[in-house]
């Protein structure tokens, strides 16, 4: 279950990303989330997924 919080969602999911995943595809199809979801919540704060760094900047 992914955190509801968008700050904790963004450390949660860049940590995951960092740790664990190639990319935010991998990590989407692995947890069975959206990525439509995710990036939609996050750009609600101010972030992106950068494809080059792998991270939501």
């Amino acid at each position: 279950m992914l955190p509801n919080d968008s700050a904790m969602l963004l450390s949660y999911i860049n940590t995951q990303l960092r740790d664990n995943y190639k990319s935010l595809d991998e990590l989407c199809l692995s947890l069975d989330v959206s990525r439509g979801d995710i990036c939609s919540k996050l750009a609600s704060i101010g972030y992106h997924y950068s494809d080059e760094s792998n991270q939501f900047v």
